[in-house]
């Protein structure tokens, strides 16, 4: 009795020192799995780290090398081009043509250019207007490409054509192309240009200031002096938030006469102040030719000039209809080409 007692005994105290045993070498082995998986989440988080760090320094790497590049290719244009001639002589070639000007100009891509040496201050938007006038039109391109390119400037050129028989409105179809270009770039500037005008010297800068600006000081067909105290017609710079604060020309003036001295009065009330550039340099030759059938004189604008301050902000651009014809991406020139269905 005594015998098996023992023996039971000495049998379970050798299971419960096998299962302790056990316990202990697995807890070991757990022990050292867990510790050697502690340890390997840093060595992973340095992984990470310098992973994301090496793509963070990519990254820097690569936008600097990007803007290195670009700060190269991109200087500012100086205030002043070096490639300024001033007064220069011009010449009217009677059988010039198109392909002509554009072989002179090949680097005007879609009316448009931009110099490659640096980057221009202003995007500037040369506005044309005209019906029937292409020989004028041809002309002023002539020098006006070369004109513009040797100020360094970023431009496009956009001729309106008022399309059907109704009496010309030179101010409407200003407010179209200030409407139709801002279309195709967020122009910094607005030149409204004559076609029958073209620039003498080229120190009359096309780009806009904080004011206003009147570019025809004298013209050859008026002893290169101004027409009248207060004219501010022919070729006129207004930035783009000036134009659109005067809400553009009206578009009542039907023929020739009075829109100018419209825009001028438009100016004024906004408390602005035109500027002009030096005599000398303000001087233009006007292309002789007769009247226009379609742009007899407006007897209507006196009239009209009478009621500027009550009708400004209805009658502008934020009134312009028009019926859109076409736009032409010509080589040298947008042709923007539109009819009015309603007026004389």
């Amino acid at each position: 009795m005594g015998f098996h007692m023992t023996f039971y005994l000495s049998y379970k105290f050798r299971l419960l020192l096998l299962f302790t045993l056990c316990l202990t070498v697995v807890g070991w082995a757990t022990s050292n799995y867990f510790v050697g998986a502690i340890q390997e989440i840093p060595k992973a988080k340095d992984f990470i780290a310098n992973f994301n760090k090496a793509i963070v320094l990519g990254k820097k790497d690569t936008v600097t090398t990007e803007a290195s590049v670009k700060k190269a290719d991109l200087d500012s244009c100086p205030s002043t081009s070096p490639y300024l001639r001033g007064q220069d002589k011009l010449v009217f070639k009677p059988d010039l043509t198109l392909e002509d000007v554009q072989a002179e100009n090949p680097k005007v891509h879609r009316g448009r250019y931009h110099p490659e040496e640096c980057k221009a201050s202003q995007r500037v938007a040369i506005i044309i207007p005209h019906r029937n006038r292409e020989k004028h039109l041809m002309y002023l391109l002539e020098h006006l490409h070369p004109f513009l390119q040797r100020q360094q400037l970023d431009y496009g050129i956009y001729t309106i054509h008022q399309a059907g028989s109704k009496k010309f409105n030179r101010a409407k179809l200003l407010n179209v192309g200030y409407l139709e270009a801002l279309k195709d770039e967020n122009w910094d500037c607005f030149i409204f240009h004559d076609v029958d005008l073209v620039p003498e010297n080229d120190l009359n800068l096309y780009r806009c200031e904080d004011q206003p600006k009147h570019l025809v000081v004298g013209r050859n067909s008026t002893g290169y002096r101004l027409r009248y105290n207060g004219y501010f017609g022919g070729v006129t710079a207004l930035s783009r938030e000036q134009f659109f604060k005067v809400n553009g020309f009206s578009n009542n003036y039907w023929g020739w006469g009075g829109e100018d001295d419209d825009l001028r009065l438009r100016v004024e009330l906004h408390r602005m102040r035109i500027i002009r550039p030096m005599p000398e340099v303000g001087k233009y030759t006007m292309i002789f030719h007769t009247r226009d059938q379609g742009n007899e004189v407006n007897i209507e604008r006196m009239k009209l000039l009478h009621q500027v301050s009550r009708v400004w902000r209805r009658d502008g651009l934020n009134s312009c209809v028009y019926k859109l014809l076409s736009v032409d991406y010509n080589p040298l020139y947008i042709n923007i080409t539109v009819d009015f269905w309603s007026g004389p």
